[in-house]
């Protein structure tokens, strides 16, 4: 039974000016965000992890590093695993998509919706769910560091709870935090949700 660590990317400045940084290269983590990734470090080099995968955007790269060097592992880019394809959208701002008719689609019915120029919710969670099952079919038994984005994590956890796309906004997924899934064929079990370090790992 694979162990997935599902890990979001640290804070970069476009999330902390409310931005929607989509795919747009060249995103960095700032301070904060490498304080993240340190910690995230400190909290995660102790467990037998075996291999690290991550989105090919900086943000997550630059999130896996430190737990790469520590435990003397490559990282492993995964273009499926990248962030949600916000088209149009990408580097707007959060109050004045809000102010859109979109909007409230995004947030009632985000099934029915796919970004101006780019993918929709059903998409991501599509890809994202057969990237990470590719990834667990490779690493039978062990455990997986995976470095991504809030949306496409949210989206594979609602699959795996079998929880419909439409409730996925339910979930959390906060900067520079570890969710935690158990896979077992279709048994999957979310051992944890939104973890935020320091913390103890569940046993």
């Amino acid at each position: 039974m694979p162990t997935l660590l599902l890990i979001r990317h640290g804070e970069n400045d476009y999330l902390a000016k409310n931005r929607l940084p989509g795919r747009i290269p060249g995103i960095h983590l700032n301070e904060r965000g490498r304080e993240q990734a340190a910690e995230l470090e400190h909290s995660l080099s102790r467990l037998p992890i075996k291999a690290i995968y991550s989105s090919p955007l900086e943000r997550a790269q630059e999130t896996a590093e430190p737990l790469a060097r520590s435990l003397v592992l490559e990282i492993r880019p995964v273009p499926e695993l990248t962030d949600t394809d916000v088209g149009n959208w990408e580097g707007r701002s959060w109050k004045g998509l809000a102010r859109t008719r979109n909007w409230k689609v995004i947030q009632e019915t985000p099934d029915q919706f796919q970004f101006p120029g780019g993918e929709s919710f059903v998409q991501t969670q599509e890809r994202v769910v057969r990237s990470l099952e590719a990834i667990a079919s490779r690493h039978a038994g062990e455990m997986v560091a995976v470095v991504f984005h809030a949306d496409p994590i949210k989206l594979a956890v609602a699959h795996y709870l079998g929880l419909p796309l439409n409730g996925f906004q339910r979930l959390s997924a906060h900067t520079g935090s570890v969710t935690v899934l158990e896979m077992e064929g279709a048994a999957v079990k979310l051992v944890a949700l939104n973890l935020l370090p320091p913390f103890s790992f569940p046993k």
